[in-house]
């Protein structure tokens, strides 16, 4: 199982339905994640303020919206059978 962090921020409907998918792959034991707050950082907010949500992997991997479950899903490919 992978560990996934979500960069987010409240309020965000997007954020929202990304988190949804990442439940679902956990409830599926693909990944287990942790949400990251961008408000509270400005260096995040640099970063990722235009991108969010945005879905990283520990190796620095990068998925930023739009995706869907499926571009989800073959993204994690790589990392799951690597």
């Amino acid at each position: 199982m992978i560990l996934l962090t979500l960069y987010t921020t409240s309020g965000c409907h997007l954020c929202e339905k990304a988190e949804q998918m990442l439940n679902f792959l956990q409830k599926q034991k693909v990944c287990r994640w942790v949400a990251i707050e961008i408000s509270d950082d400005d260096l995040l907010v640099d970063r990722y303020g235009e991108r969010i949500p945005v879905i990283a992997t520990a190796e620095g991997r990068e998925l930023g919206w739009p995706f869907t479950p499926e571009e989800l899903i073959n993204w994690l490919i790589p990392t799951v059978s690597g």
